[in-house]
């Protein structure tokens, strides 16, 4: 291994935030870099995927996932090349994705860590589009909100990696589709480059009311993965027999206010006979096959089709990782957030 590569740069948790994170929560290491054993590889990252679940990691809440230690790298998954091998199953130049955090060296036995398929042109979308924001996006429209054509489906950070998916899918089942964002430019792309009928900026004075005008025949399904004031203007507006997928509550996970009108919901539940049903990914992953493969299939489908639009927010060099996720956290990406190591 040439001296420049000698060492491994890696990003830990140095404090747990109260409130919205800040540069002083992370830390830049470096360390040695890891030597293979028998059965494992060295993986070398290439891209390393940003994403809002992480906040939750940072905590030490109780969750459905384990918190990062103080002192331990930020949780993550990357796309990464086998550098070195021991493993029968891997050889050296193969292209993986596997959760090793974020840091540039890593060794892995190979669970969890999937081999990408030779010719894969854009690897980064095996952390978007064809990966965890991608299926999420799938299974919960799919699975849980049962599109049907004529629908109403409203979907929250429309542009973003799960929201851009959500609505674009929902309009190939042939539903009438109205994305939320935050800010002119985004909502004009919604509209316009992936064929939302309508998007509305949360940021608006009178965002209740214009959610409201673009839905006279209600909402049919709601995916839901910011809550916060965006919820509350939704609730009003769910149709009888609503479906609402939850992947996420984005606008909580800095400390945010969590009970909302909560009397309201749950009388509509009651009256409406509505469905919510939260979910996280990673059961699918373990109980879906599936309906994995069908993912696989469908959506690798429609992107070479030209009938689903994916967009990146590309930021260089691993240092760079913790302002790039603070501004995800308020909003300031656009497109799937990933970070090109150097």
């Amino acid at each position: 291994m040439s001296a420049n590569h000698a060492v491994n740069r890696r990003i830990v948790l140095a404090s747990r935030p109260s409130g919205a994170p800040t540069a002083a929560d992370f830390r830049l290491e470096e360390t040695a870099v890891p030597v293979p054993e028998e059965g494992q590889v060295l993986l070398r990252a290439e891209w390393l995927s940003l994403d809002p679940y992480m906040r939750g990691r940072m905590s030490d809440a109780p969750s459905y996932a384990p918190s990062v230690d103080i002192g331990a790298v930020m949780t993550g998954g990357a796309v990464s090349r086998v550098v070195a091998s021991r493993h029968a199953d891997f050889h050296e130049g193969d292209m993986v994705m596997a959760y090793t955090g974020w840091q540039e060296y890593a060794v892995s036995d190979g669970s969890g860590a999937t081999r990408l398929p030779a010719g894969f042109d854009h690897p980064s979308h095996a952390l978007g589009v064809l990966g965890m924001p991608g299926y999420t996006a799938y299974s919960g429209l799919i699975d849980i909100g049962q599109p049907r054509a004529g629908e109403t489906v409203v979907v929250a950070a429309a542009t973003g990696a799960v929201g851009s998916l959500v609505g674009q899918i929902a309009k190939i089942k042939g539903c009438r589709v109205i994305g939320v964002a935050g800010g002119a430019q985004k909502c004009e792309y919604a509209v316009k480059e992936l064929g939302f009928d309508a998007c509305i900026d949360h940021r608006s004075a009178d965002f209740s009311a214009q959610l409201k005008a673009a839905c006279p025949k209600g909402i049919d399904i709601y995916f839901e993965n910011v809550g916060g004031a965006v919820f509350d203007a939704v609730v009003p507006l769910l149709n009888v027999h609503a479906r609402i997928p939850v992947c996420g509550l984005i606008a909580h996970y800095n400390g945010g206010r969590i009970e909302s009108d909560a009397s309201a919901l749950l009388r509509r539940v009651l009256t409406h006979r509505i469905q919510i049903q939260g979910f996280i990914i990673f059961d699918y992953y373990v109980n879906r096959p599936e309906l994995l493969a069908a993912f696989n299939h469908d959506v690798s489908g429609w992107l070479k089709e030209g009938r689903l639009r994916y967009r990146e927010d590309v930021v260089q060099g691993l240092e760079n990782a913790p302002q790039a996720f603070i501004g995800m956290l308020e909003g300031k990406n656009f497109g799937k957030l990933v970070v090109k190591l150097d």
